[in-house]
C-alpha cells in the first residue's frame, strides 16, 4: 500500500519536473525567435535569417535580385513589398546557391562563407575589437564595433563607408584625406545584376567641392558649386521642412551630407543602371515610393553641351548662346565661344555681372571661405589668369571667394539660381555690355510706357464702341453664319448625294430635354455629347459644338462629309445633322457602353473587360482601320485615334468615332503635310509631331500606342515608373528587350489571358510604334499578325522613347537631334 503511495507521488513529481522544464525550454527560445539586430563571433546568420534594425526601419539577410538566382548579402527597407535594396555586400562575387554562412570572426572582420567554407566575400577592416559585434543601426548602417562601446560611434568597419548605389540619410558621400578613402556611389549594372556599372556618383575636390555624376571616366551631369542654401545646377537637392543638406570641408576629410527632419519620412538617393540620380521619399501610409527629383532631365543638364562661355536655355531656340562680349569659335564650332575682345591684363580689364546662372565647373578654382567679395574682386583683377569670381556662401550674405582659372563651361540658365558671377572682360567691352543693356531697359521701360498710354487713351472710346456693337454683331452673325455654314454643307450633301438628314432645332431640343446637364455623356475639346430620344423612342448621341470651339466650319464638315458614306461594323454610325441658331450639332447611334477609356483605365470597370474581351476589341479596331485605310472610296487617315474616340456598343463591339480631324486622300497620295499640329499626345507619331508629316502609318502608331494601353491598363501619355524615365512604350520595349513582357500586362485580366495572345499583342503594338514611319506594318499586315502563328520581326526602339521631356518641353523646330536614335532602315515587316 505504501509502496502504491510512493510510487503514485514519484509519478506526480516527475510530471511537474517535465511542464517545468518544458517551460524552460520555451523561455530560452523567445529571444532566438525575436526580431535581432546584433550577432557576435559565436552566432551567424544564414541565408533565409535576417538581422532587422532596433526601430525595424532596416533588414539585413540574402536575396537575388530580379530575375537572377545569384544570392547576395544585402540591407532593404524592412517594411517594403518590393524590398529596395540600399547596401550590398558581395556585389562582384554572388553565391551560386542558399549555402551561404555570414559571420564575424574574433578579429572584428566580417566574412560570407559558401557550403565548403570557402570565402567569399569579407570586409576590409583596419581597426580591432576585444569583444567585436556586428550591428544593423537604425539608420541603416551595418557596422563591427567592441561590443563594450556599442553606445559610441568609434566603429571598427561600417557599411556606410563603401556605398552601393544608394546614399541614406546621416551616410558620407566624399574623401577622407587622412587615410585616402573614396566613398562614392556606383550604379549596378543592372535590374539582375548588383555589381558596379558605369555610373558613378561622387564629390571631387579637385579645386572647390562639387558633386558630379559620371559616365565612365566622363562627366555627364554636374550639380553645380554648392552655395549654403542650394546646388547653383540642382536646385532639387535644397533644404526645405523635410530635407536638410550640406558640404562639409575640413583638413580631415570633405564630404557631402543630407539628413531629414522627420523622422517619419524615409528618403533615398539613387544612382540608377541607365545613369540617372534619383531622389525619392516613402512617408508613412504611403504605398510606395514617390520620386521627387531626377537629373539629370534635359539637354541643357548633360555636361559641356554648349562648351566654353556659352549657355544653355531650354527655353530658346538655339538652346546654346555665347555669352554677352562672346562671339562663336570660327575654328571649332564645338568648343563654344571666345573672346570678342581680348584681356589686356592690366588694369583698365574691368567685370560683368551675370545673374541667374549654374556657376561653371569648378575643377582648378581657388576658394577662400572666409574672404569679403570686394576683397575677392580685387584678387582676381591682379591676377592675370583669373577669369571670373562669385560668392562662396549666399545664406547670409555674399561672402567667401570662388577664382576661376580656365574657361568657363557648363552654364545652364536657371529661374531658381539666388548667386551672381563677375566674369572678367575687356574695359572696352565692359562699357558696350553696360550701354547695351541699359539701352535694352530704356527700350523696354518705353515700350510699357507707349503700351499702358495706349491702353489708357483708348480703353474707354473702345469699350463704348464694343457695348454698341455687340447686340447688332450677335444678332447678324447668328444668321449669316447659319445660312453659310447650311449653304457649305448643302453644297456638298447635293454633290456627293449624302441621303443625310437634316435634323430641326426643336427636335434635338426636345430629345435632350433642352441639352439636360442629366443627360450630359462627356464634355471634349469641342464641345459636349448628350443623350437624347427621338419621339419614335430611338436613343441618340448629340454632339454639340460649343459656340467657342476651336472645331472650326472646315473641321465640322469634315466629319459629316467623312462619316455620311462610311458603313461598317467598327465605325460610328451618323444618323444626321443640325445646323441651326449658330448650333452645329451631329447626331449619332448612341453607344451605351461609353468609350473604352472609361473601362481601361479604371480598376475596378477594367475587371468587366476580361482578355477575351480586350483582344476583340483590339480586331475590330483593326478592321475599322483597314476600312479606312485600304477598303473605302477614299483612303483616310482619322488622325486622333485614341481611347477615349473607341466606343463599345451592346456587345462590346469596338466603333471608331470622331472623324473631325480626319483627312481622305485621292489617286496614288499617301503622305502629306500640315503646320497646323492636332490630335492628342501620347498617340500622336514622331515624324508628324516634327515634321508635320501625316500618312496611314501615323494611324498605324496610335494604334500600337491603343494597344499597349489596352493590354497594360495604363496611359502613355503621364505614365511613371519608380525604376526609369520612360513612358509606357519605353517600358513595354524594355521590357520586351528583357523578355519581361508579362510585366507590362494589367493585373486584373491575368487570371483570363491567352497566353500566345497577349506576347503577340504586345510584340505587334511594339512593331507599330517604331520611330520610322517605314518601319511599321500596315493595317492588313496587323490584322494577319494578329491571326497567325508566324514568326514576327524584331521591334526596334519606339518614337518618343522618353515623351515627357522630348514632348512637353521641346518646340518641333528643336526636335531632330533629341529624337533620333539611328538611321533606321526599312524592313518589310508583312509576311508573303
Amino acid at each position: 500500500m505504501n509502496v502504491n503511495l510512493l510510487q503514485e507521488e514519484y509519478k506526480r513529481l516527475m510530471e511537474a519536473f517535465s511542464l517545468l522544464l518544458l517551460c524552460f525550454s520555451l523561455l530560452n527560445l523567445i529571444p532566438f525567435c525575436a526580431p535581432r539586430d546584433t550577432i557576435n563571433t559565436l552566432q551567424s546568420i544564414s541565408d533565409g535569417e535576417t538581422l532587422v534594425s532596433a526601430d525595424e526601419t532596416f533588414a539585413l539577410g540574402f536575396f537575388s535580385p530580379g530575375t537572377s538566382k545569384n544570392r547576395y548579402v544585402g540591407i532593404w527597407y524592412n517594411k517594403d513589398p518590393k524590398k529596395a535594396i540600399v547596401w550590398v555586400a558581395n556585389r562582384e562575387t554572388p553565391l551560386t546557391d542558399s549555402s551561404g554562412v555570414l559571420k564575424v570572426n574574433t578579429t572584428g572582420i566580417l566574412v560570407l562563407l559558401d557550403s565548403n567554407n570557402s570565402l567569399i566575400w569579407s570586409s576590409n577592416t583596419t581597426g580591432s575589437a576585444r569583444s567585436p559585434v556586428a550591428k544593423l543601426l537604425n539608420s541603416g548602417n551595418f557596422v563591427v564595433q567592441d561590443d563594450s562601446n556599442s553606445d559610441t560611434e568609434d566603429f571598427v568597419w561600417q557599411s556606410f563607408a563603401y556605398p552601393g548605389d544608394t546614399i541614406l540619410p546621416g551616410q558620407k558621400l566624399g574623401r577622407n584625406l587622412a587615410t585616402g578613402l573614396n566613398r562614392r556611389a556606383t550604379s549596378w549594372k543592372s535590374s539582375d545584376d548588383p555589381s558596379p556599372g558605369s555610373f558613378s556618383y561622387q564629390v571631387e575636390i579637385d579645386g572647390y567641392p562639387q558633386l558630379v555624376l559620371r559616365d565612365g571616366t566622363t562627366k555627364r551631369f554636374r550639380f553645380g558649386s554648392w552655395n549654403g542654401i542650394q546646388f547653383s545646377g540642382g536646385p532639387q537637392l535644397k533644404n526645405d521642412s523635410v530635407f536638410r543638406f550640406s558640404i562639409i570641408s575640413d583638413e580631415e576629410e570633405t564630404y557631402s551630407v543630407f539628413w531629414l527632419v522627420d523622422s517619419s519620412v524615409h528618403q533615398r538617393v539613387q544612382i540608377t543602371s541607365d545613369g540617372f540620380c534619383q531622389r525619392a521619399s516613402w512617408s508613412a501610409g504611403n504605398t510606395g515610393w514617390t520620386r521627387i527629383s531626377h537629373l539629370p532631365v534635359d539637354y541643357c543638364d548633360y555636361y559641356g553641351n554648349c562648351g566654353a562661355y556659352a549657355s544653355c536655355d531650354t527655353t530658346r531656340f538655339p538652346m546654346c548662346n555665347c555669352l554677352d562680349g562672346f562671339v562663336q569659335n570660327t575654328t571649332d564650332s564645338s568648343s563654344g565661344c571666345v573672346r570678342r575682345t581680348s584681356l589686356s591684363c592690366n588694369h583698365s580689364d574691368g567685370f560683368v555681372k551675370f545673374s541667374g546662372l549654374k556657376l561653371p565647373d569648378t575643377e582648378g578654382t581657388r576658394f577662400n571661405r572666409s574672404m569679403r567679395l570686394e576683397d575677392c574682386r580685387i584678387l582676381c583683377w591682379n591676377d592675370c589668369s583669373c577669369m571670373a569670381y562669385a560668392a562662396l556662401d549666399v545664406s547670409k550674405g555674399p561672402n567667401g571667394c570662388l577664382l576661376w582659372f580656365g574657361n568657363l563651361i557648363d552654364m545652364k540658365v536657371m529661374n531658381a539660381s539666388v548667386e551672381d558671377i563677375y566674369i572678367k572682360m575687356a574695359g572696352k567691352e565692359v562699357e558696350a555690355i553696360e550701354q547695351n543693356r541699359s539701352t535694352k531697359s530704356k527700350k523696354r521701360k518705353q515700350k510699357i510706357i507707349i503700351a499702358v498710354s495706349c491702353v489708357l487713351s483708348f480703353g474707354i472710346l473702345i469699350l463704348c464702341l464694343a457695348f454698341i456693337i455687340y447686340g447688332w454683331k450677335k444678332y447678324h452673325k447668328g444668321k449669316i453664319k447659319e445660312e453659310t455654314e447650311s449653304g457649305a454643307i448643302n453644297s456638298h450633301h447635293d454633290e456627293d448625294d449624302l441621303e443625310l438628314p437634316l435634323f430641326d432645332m426643336c427636335t434635338i431640343t426636345s430629345a435632350t430635354s433642352n441639352f439636360s446637364s442629366d443627360n450630359i455623356l462627356g464634355t471634349g475639346g469641342f464641345g459636349s455629347v448628350y443623350k437624347g430620344i427621338l419621339e419614335n423612342g430611338r436613343e441618340i448621341a448629340v454632339k454639340r459644338l460649343s459656340q467657342n470651339s476651336s472645331q472650326g466650319l472646315q473641321e465640322f464638315k469634315n466629319e459629316v462629309m467623312h462619316i455620311a458614306k462610311l458603313q461598317h461594323r467598327n465605325l460610328v454610325k451618323l444618323l444626321g445633322y443640325c445646323i441651326q441658331a449658330g448650333e452645329r450639332i451631329l447626331i449619332y447611334e448612341f453607344m451605351r457602353n461609353k468609350s473604352l477609356d472609361f473601362f481601361i483605365f479604371d480598376c475596378e470597370k477594367g475587371k468587366l473587360l476580361d482578355w477575351p474581351k480586350r483582344f476583340l476589341i483590339i480586331n475590330g479596331i483593326v478592321r475599322g482601320l483597314l476600312y479606312l485605310h485600304q477598303d473605302s472610296r477614299h483612303r483616310i487617315v482619322h488622325r486622333d485615334l485614341k481611347a477615349g474616340n473607341i466606343l463599345l456598343d451592346d456587345e462590346l463591339n469596338p466603333r471608331i468615332s470622331d472623324f473631325g480631324l480626319a483627312r481622305s486622300f485621292v489617286g496614288n497620295e499617301n503622305q502629306a503635310n500640315t503646320r497646323h499640329i492636332v490630335g492628342t499626345y501620347g498617340y500622336l507619331s514622331p515624324e508628324y509631331i516634327v515634321d508635320g508629316i501625316y500618312s496611314t502609318k501615323s494611324d498605324v502608331y496610335s494604334f500600337g500606342v491603343l494597344v499597349l494601353e489596352i493590354v497594360s491598363g495604363k496611359r502613355n501619355r503621364g505614365f511613371i515608373h519608380i525604376d526609369h524615365n520612360f513612358n509606357l512604350l519605353g517600358h513595354a520595349w524594355t521590357l520586351f528587350s528583357e523578355g519581361k513582357c508579362l510585366q507590362i500586362v494589367d493585373p486584373s485580366i491575368k487570371d483570363s489571358i491567352d497566353l500566345p495572345e497577349v506576347l503577340r499583342s504586345i510584340h505587334v503594338g511594339l512593331l507599330c510604334v517604331q520611330l520610322n514611319s517605314e518601319d511599321r506594318p500596315s493595317m492588313s499586315c496587323v490584322l494577319t499578325m494578329l491571326s497567325s502563328e508566324w514568326a514576327l520581326p524584331q521591334p526596334k526602339k519606339p518614337g518618343f522613347f522618353i515623351e515627357r521631356d522630348v514632348v512637353g518641353n521641346r518646340s518641333s523646330s528643336s526636335n531632330n537631334k533629341l529624337l533620333s536614335v539611328n538611321n533606321l532602315t526599312a524592313t518589310q515587316v508583312c509576311p508573303r
